[in-house]
């Protein structure tokens, strides 16, 4: 799965002074732990290094055979819960406390993934956490990719949720959007001239209808490629790879033991 020939550069995802925060959190929540642990002789239970790479498919999205532009797509959940999204700016933001990406499993896999001239990573992050037995997660948005304007939003969006009943299970919910198509149904869309033509008959004909004019369809800014849903059963370091034609999730947990 993960060959390739052509080098691209991965993309900055974090200024230097986002990424100085971010590592200060990290060092200060595992000096936390560590103190913790020092104290009581033991880590919190359950505790795991989760970690995430959201990967885009080099691919015209007018060669995937699937065709979904007309499937329904649900409301965005209501979460205040981020796990990465990404401003018009470019700014990246977060409500976790996002370990050095340096420091996690995938991030090879992710590099080698890049590399290889075939994918795009969109988003690569992880985070200590400790996942009790019957822990309910909240939604963790997602916004990453390109920027869609007019539609005013990232391409690929979504969330992730992360529970534990006897394993760890993931549930992923992402969709792969692009600029909808500007098209009237087969018919050209009303010009001025056209309106002072209707006004012109009317005029002449020496009456006004009275009869709603047929709306026409409107443009929509936004159409959906592909998307992700999927429920997944995660174990300890094993490796999962959740994926639609365009867009794909590397998922990774690894237990931390108290030998650690």
């Amino acid at each position: 799965m993960i060959r390739g020939e052509n080098p691209l550069q991965p993309t900055a995802l974090f200024s230097s002074t986002k990424a100085a925060r971010t590592l200060a959190a990290f060092t200060l929540g595992m000096l936390a732990l560590t103190a913790h642990a020092r104290d009581s002789g033991t880590i919190p239970d359950d505790y795991y290094r989760a970690e995430f790479v959201i990967l885009k498919r080099i691919v015209d999205p007018s060669a995937v055979e699937e065709r979904m532009a007309d499937r329904e797509v649900e409301p965005p959940v209501q979460t205040d819960e981020a796990m990465w999204i990404v401003d018009r700016s470019g700014n990246a933001q977060t409500t976790l406390n996002l370990a050095p990406r340096q420091d996690l499993y995938l991030n090879s896999a992710a590099r080698r993934l890049e590399n290889s001239g075939n994918y795009r990573v969109l988003m690569t992050a992880g985070w200590y956490q400790a996942f009790p037995p019957d822990y309910e997660g909240k939604p963790l948005r997602i916004e990453v990719g390109d920027w869609i304007e007019g539609a005013q939003q990232r391409e690929v969006e979504g969330t992730i949720t992360i529970d534990r009943r006897r394993y760890l299970h993931v549930d992923v919910r992402l969709n792969h959007w692009q600029r909808g198509s500007h098209s009237f149904a087969g018919q050209s869309a009303p010009t001025p001239a056209d309106a002072e033509e209707r006004q012109d008959e009317a005029a002449g004909n020496g009456f006004v209808s009275l009869q709603p004019q047929t709306p026409q369809p409107a443009s929509r800014p936004l159409e959906l490629v592909t998307w992700v849903r999927e429920t997944r059963r995660m174990r300890s370091e094993e490796v999962h790879f959740l994926d639609s034609p365009t867009i794909g999730v590397l998922v990774f947990f690894r237990k931390v033991e108290a030998t650690d």
